[in-house]
């Protein structure tokens, strides 16, 4: 299962949505990766820490060699890096996707990535795909090559707005490159359970038949820890309220 965890709307938690997801996947047994296509590289410094600083390849590595045309390249396993976490793996992100993207474009490499994790299959069971806020090429290359989209939604009535055009762009991304892509639903983020407006806007957005998934993950603080800690909440602090939300939006994704 490929999903590419996505919205256009910065700051609604994606880094952090993607990388506990696998972390709950790899805690329950399956081998996972994370691939961080943001330039920022959120989801690799979360999961590698200050190991972040000896990884000598990233994923822009992978889209550097789709340029070349030397005879000799690199297998899809030599962009994977050991996170510390057992049964997790990360392509790690880089600086360096900001200057290939035009590239990229300009040479036709949409769909590199597909293929890379066509080569990819037999070794993981579940990849997660971290992107930037951005409707661009790598977003593009990841829904391409995905099956499945979590959109991360925070509650907010400016995103509640551009949800409905994301929904819209998902859907022309399916008719017309990816048949087999499906929006796996709308992830509620830092929600506020104590605040009537949040509800509010959720119970009009079910209404409206919005595929808003039943487990909603609360703003804490403990998500800032777990930041710093570059540790994901399931090996930080397995009984907290919040990663009990993970484990469960984990096993609902993982049910449908």
């Amino acid at each position: 299962m490929r999903r590419v965890v996505f919205n256009q709307k910065g700051g609604v938690g994606k880094s952090s949505i993607a990388c506990n997801l696998a972390a709950v996947s790899a805690a329950a047994g399956y081998k996972t990766l994370v691939i961080d296509l943001d330039p920022q590289a959120n989801s690799s410094h979360y999961l590698l820490g200050e190991r972040m600083k000896d990884v000598d390849t990233t994923i822009a590595d992978f889209f550097s060699q789709t340029l070349s045309s030397g005879l000799f390249s690199k297998k899809a396993e030599n962009f994977v890096t050991e996170t510390p976490f057992e049964n997790l793996w990360l392509m790690p992100a880089s600086p360096e996707l900001a200057e290939l993207q035009h590239k990229l474009e300009s040479r036709y490499k949409i769909q590199k990535l597909r293929k890379l994790l066509k080569d990819l299959k037999d070794n993981y069971e579940r990849i997660y795909i971290d992107t930037a806020p951005a409707f661009n090429f790598y977003t593009m290359s990841a829904l391409i090559a995905a099956d499945r989209v979590l959109i991360p939604f925070d509650c907010d009535s400016f995103s509640r707005q551009a949800l409905y055009g994301l929904l819209t762009e998902l859907e022309d991304v399916r008719e017309e490159h990816n048949e087999d892509l499906a929006v796996e639903g709308i992830v509620v983020n830092q929600f506020q359970p104590r605040a009537a407006l949040p509800q509010k806007m959720l119970d009009e957005m079910i209404a409206e038949g919005l595929p808003v998934l039943p487990v909603h993950l609360n703003s804490s603080v403990r998500m800032r820890e777990s930041h710093e800690a570059a540790t994901p909440l399931i090996f930080l602090d397995g009984r907290h309220k919040l990663t009990q939300q993970f484990m469960a939006l984990h096993d609902h994704i993982e049910a449908q």
